[in-house]
């Protein structure tokens, strides 16, 4: 297994953790927050979206999956407040561009070299991702980071335990 291989393999967990987290959810479910001052779960969906576009557009100009017109606005920090379900997609919506994303990352990663993982990472993130490969562990790793919140709106509604 090389750093590439690990990547994916962090990836395909990540991506595997936060869709058995919404298996059974609803679109109302999606609109929950986990607590007071936490972003409900559509918009933490959007905005690992979003996110995963951005970072992979630093190390990869030109290989992110495109977004729906507004998708990054509705889903940037100025938004998170934001309680109105119509300014959400529909949960599919949500899982169908998520895999679309993960794919389009995952394709970027493939088209890259152990010498170009090894090369400089972003400026802006090189003080905890100083290569590339770091950056994209990082995108692979990112929906982990957002998972406990899913994990209590689940017990909060009384779903399962899933993992």
């Amino acid at each position: 297994m090389n750093f590439a291989d690990a990547i994916r393999s962090t990836s395909n967990l990540s991506s595997m953790v936060v869709k058995a987290y919404i298996s059974d959810l609803d679109d109302a479910d999606l609109m929950r927050r986990p607590g007071e001052g936490c972003n409900h779960l559509a918009w933490q969906l959007g905005h690992l979206i979003s996110s995963e576009c951005q970072l992979l557009e630093m190390v990869a100009p030109g290989k992110s999956a495109p977004l729906p017109d507004g998708f990054a606005e509705a889903h940037s920090k100025d938004a998170c407040g934001n309680d109105d379900p119509a300014a959400f997609l529909k949960k599919a919506e949500y899982v169908d561009l998520f895999d679309t994303v993960r794919a389009a990352t995952l394709s970027a990663l493939d088209a890259l070299s152990e010498e170009d993982l090894g090369k400089p990472g972003p400026e802006a993130f090189r003080s905890f991702c100083p290569t590339v490969g770091e950056l994209f562990a990082l995108i692979a790793s990112h929906p982990m980071m957002h998972a406990g919140q899913f994990a209590v709106v689940r017990r909060q509604l009384g779903k399962p335990i899933v993992m």
